[in-house]
């Protein structure tokens, strides 16, 4: 855990550490953790809005609408369909009294603090040996951006203003510097 006003950096994590991660974690028998993983990796949502999903928005769904807490924006998720199994499979494993239930919980019942995330995060980083310097709750986010801009490579300009659109940044400027995108790669 941070400071209080302090600041600090989070890195992106790599798309294939990300779907290792997320398998990795599934064969553990740790499905939370392999849920928050895929949505943060594959959705780009921040994590306040990631705790805040209840099985009923993803659960047996092509999309589903969410409000941004941050921003108030209103996203149409689409759910692809190697998500919605392992979403599916997820749900089989944890089995969840109703689908009124937050999915991310503890054993107590109350929904993870952020910070309590980035812990666990800080933890896997150690277990699972992942090659990232500052890994916390915005590396998933920063993980979806670096992918759509890596698979956007033909029209990366573009990728960039789609981007900065859907993260709400002022300027595409801003979303190269967020995404760690130098000149040369925009090249």
């Amino acid at each position: 855990m941070s400071a209080k006003f302090s600041t600090t950096t989070s890195d992106f994590l790599e798309w294939n550490q990300s779907m290792n991660l997320i398998r990795n974690l599934y064969n553990d028998g740790n499905y939370k953790m392999s849920l928050l993983i895929s949505f943060g990796s594959f959705w780009g949502l921040r994590i306040s809005d990631i705790l805040s999903l209840k099985w009923e928005q993803v659960y047996n769904l092509d999309e589903f609408g969410l409000t941004e807490r941050k921003t108030g924006k209103t996203r149409e998720i689409k759910i692809n369909s190697q998500l919605r199994r392992h979403i599916e499979d997820c749900y089989k494993n944890i089995r969840p009294r109703t689908l009124d239930e937050h999915i991310f919980t503890s054993q107590k019942g109350s929904v993870f603090s952020i910070q309590r995330i980035n812990v666990i995060l800080k933890d896997l980083k150690v277990k699972y040996n992942l090659k990232i310097k500052n890994f916390s709750s915005h590396s998933l986010r920063k993980c979806f951006g670096r992918e759509i801009f890596n698979r956007s490579a033909e029209n990366a300009e573009l990728a960039i203003v789609k981007l900065s659109q859907l993260f709400n940044h002022s300027n595409p400027s801003i979303t190269r510097r967020y995404l760690g995108i130098s000149q040369k790669e925009l090249m």
